[in-house]
């Protein structure tokens, strides 16, 4: 293993967790009433899944969530960011309430409580229910307003135990690769007509928001994934495609939430309802922001199509993307840049100022195929820890920080061949094995609460 010196010291309250999803994880998806979502459907379809396999056991967290709140318990974590799986408790996205499923979260919550261990859920994780999808999903406002009335039941049931609640993870992913290039569930191919999707979950945000503060929730975020855009040369076609990526991918969902505006006239005129009243919804204020950092994008003129991580860009985009060059990649091929971390933040901060509340890094990871040996996360985590440390000695308002991931898991598309884990699971025998990556952090936690308050 890597020798590492101490990491430094990070600020008195500073929270530190660990991520993962309910559809990547939990398995049992057709136990105890629980209703299909759009990426159950997905996965049966030929060749969409690389391994062909499906979530239809994962690491069977539903049956297994004891041993993984006892793992939680001994890394010695704050918190403990999970979502819920909304067919599981609405089978139809609406209407009849499931309640075995309702009550897998609350014995859930109360278990992480029991354990001093933080609950911070996530409402939505991708599972769109597939009644819902099937009617349009989320190119249709109807499932913006049924995820504000899930919002609501969720609240009521658990808002006594959970402090700190997310709305929704990651929508421009939901948005650009699930209906704008078909690579996710739901598997739509609409290019720039996928749009309305981006819309309606900002609506279902700030209508979620309203229905959590109505029942009394005080610490509301969204985990919208970020990262510097960066142009392939110099040449005029190359950054005007990067700037345009930059708004797509970046700005599109940010500034709505934080400005009150859309980034760019265009786009927004794409857009679907009574967008300037829905503005109003969806810049309910934020008492945090949740960023998913993972790496840089490196963005060329388009025109002529291409790959990108497995992605298929049609030549109608007007962008290319490429991984920055010269750096060691993970093993996902995706370039190990630290320094980005650093970037963006700085970044939010200079373009939206004081309308930029605290921030929580709500995810950041790496996939290696190392069973338990895995060095290189620990030099990944320790690398951008360290990046996270210096932009908050340049003033950045950072409260937290989530490794994705505690388990391996079914990596969307990608299937089984990706593991994130601090803990390696055996798909065979779904036995849990803590990695080097979560020694090391529980060692580091460890010492920080021996520390004291500094």
């Amino acid at each position: 293993m890597t020798s590492h010196q101490p990491l430094p010291a990070f600020p008195d309250g500073f929270l530190w967790g660990v991520s993962t999803s309910a559809f990547q994880i939990e398995g049992a998806s057709a136990e105890d009433g629980r209703g299909p979502c759009a990426w159950d459907a997905f996965t049966r379809r030929t060749g969409r899944i690389k391994d062909g396999s499906d979530a239809a056991v994962a690491t069977d967290h539903y049956h297994r969530w004891p041993e993984d709140v006892a793992l939680l318990r001994e890394l010695g974590v704050d918190a403990y960011r999970f979502s819920l799986s909304w067919p599981r408790v609405l089978p139809s996205g609406g209407g009849q309430l499931n309640r075995p499923g309702l009550d897998f979260y609350d014995r859930l919550v109360d278990a992480l409580c029991e354990a001093g261990i933080q609950p911070v859920p996530t409402l939505f994780h991708w599972d769109t229910p597939l009644g819902l999808e099937e009617r349009g999903g989320w190119l249709r406002r109807e499932t913006a307003h049924r995820f504000a009335d899930y919002a609501e039941i969720i609240a009521a049931r658990l808002g006594d135990r959970v402090a700190r609640w997310i709305t929704l993870n990651e929508p421009a992913e939901l948005t650009l690769l699930g209906y704008g290039l078909g690579v996710h569930a739901p598997g739509e191919r609409l290019l720039f007509d996928a749009l309305p999707a981006a819309h309606h979950q900002l609506l279902g945000h700030g209508l979620a928001v309203r229905a959590l503060r109505a029942n009394g929730a005080a610490s509301i975020g969204i985990a919208n994934s970020h990262g510097p855009v960066r142009p392939l040369s110099d040449s005029p076609a190359d950054t005007g495609a990067a700037d345009f990526y930059d708004t797509l991918t970046n700005h599109l969902f940010a500034d709505p939430l934080l400005l009150g505006r859309y980034p760019d006239q265009g786009l927004a005129e794409l857009l679907p309802g009574p967008v300037e009243d829905d503005l109003k919804v969806i810049g309910e204020p934020l008492d945090w922001y949740g960023i998913n950092y993972y790496r840089p994008t490196l963005v060329g003129a388009g025109g002529e199509g291409g790959e990108f991580a497995g992605v298929d860009i049609p030549a109608e985009v007007p962008f290319t993307l490429h991984e920055t060059p010269g750096r060691e990649r993970t093993g996902s091929g995706w370039a190990v840049v630290p320094e980005g971390l650093t970037e963006t933040l700085r970044t939010l901060g200079d373009r939206y100022g004081d309308r930029l509340p605290p921030v929580l890094i709500t995810e950041n990871g790496c996939a290696y195929p190392d069973r338990t040996h895995d060095s290189r996360r620990i030099d990944f985590l320790d690398a951008h820890l360290r990046a996270l440390h210096t932009a908050l000695a340049e003033g950045a308002d950072v409260r937290g920080y989530f490794v994705w991931s505690l388990l391996d898991n079914f990596e969307w598309a990608e299937g089984c061949t990706q593991r994130f884990g601090l803990v390696h699971v055996d798909y065979a025998t779904l036995e849990r094995t803590p990695k080097d990556s979560f020694h090391w952090l529980r060692r580091a936690l460890a010492a920080r609460r021996a520390a004291g308050p500094r």
